[in-house]
């Protein structure tokens, strides 16, 4: 019993030990940002990376998550007569939560686990030891850089997979009732407001920085070799996925405050 609570013990104290790193990583990012110099030109190489190289992925689990949630719903409508309902219905569910967690969790999976990889394979190969020793600064050049362009990358993929999906709600309804483009639109467009848009957009920004984050702290720090890649990696992919959930807990429960009020 001693032992069970001893493991115990440990688990919440190597937690709270990795909340606390995590949470001086995010002040020293803060520290370093606001003074020069700025790298703009790394800083734009890896906006490239993170929003062009992910638009097929995102678009195309969009438009398909689009496609799949109709064909679902589209049953249940239809036994209380209110298939009219289905574009309202897909927008509002897409807008506000689909499109965000779930393209943030594809970014998290594609993205996160990219910089991880790609930091630790760096960090144990020295070469971040590297850049220190020739006067670069290595936090600058790797991590701001990274977590800046996710933070900026994430809204706009979650915008375009946003239209891909109602796109994609809205062929459904085309072959299935001859549903006109403009009538579908125009359904769509009444029925969001901007407690629905602004509060899904903004929390997008969080999701973006939460994975430039974690991925960036797994990888810079990562140890033991080699085998300590595939871990950083692993790890970045975990730890930022619950940060999102928690974070769009957050989000969601703060929205529903403002909107009350």
């Amino acid at each position: 019993m001693k032992k069970y609570f001893a493991n115990i013990i440990e688990v919440i104290k190597s937690f709270l030990k990795e909340v606390g790193e995590i949470s001086y990583f995010a002040g020293r990012f803060f520290k370093e940002f606001l003074f020069p110099p700025y790298e703009f030109k790394e800083f734009l190489r890896q906006c490239y990376y993170i929003g062009n190289r992910s638009l097929f992925l995102v678009g195309v689990t969009g438009f398909i998550i689009g496609l799949v949630f109709t064909l679902q719903s589209r049953p249940t409508l239809q036994e209380f007569g209110a298939v009219s309902w289905m574009a309202s219905m897909v927008s509002v569910s897409i807008i506000r939560e689909i499109g965000p967690i779930i393209t943030a969790l594809i970014c998290a999976g594609r993205i996160g686990s990219g910089i991880g990889a790609e930091l630790g394979s760096m960090k144990v190969t020295e070469q971040i030891d590297a850049m220190e020793v020739s006067g670069t600064n290595p936090f600058k050049y790797l991590v701001i850089t990274r977590i800046l362009a996710t933070t900026l990358m994430l809204p706009l993929l979650v915008i375009f997979g946003d239209v891909l999906a109602i796109y994609g709600s809205y062929l459904v309804e085309n072959i299935k009732d001859n549903v006109s483009f403009q009538l579908y639109f125009n359904q769509v467009f009444n029925i969001l407001e901007y407690s629905d848009v602004v509060p899904a957009t903004l929390k997008t920004f969080f999701f973006g920085f939460a994975i430039g984050l974690i991925g960036c702290y797994k990888g810079y720090n990562c140890k033991k070799g080699t085998a300590g890649v595939g871990k950083a990696a692993n790890a970045a992919v975990v730890y930022t996925s619950m940060l999102l959930f928690i974070i769009d807990f957050i989000a969601v429960f703060i929205t529903n405050i403002f909107y009350k009020m």
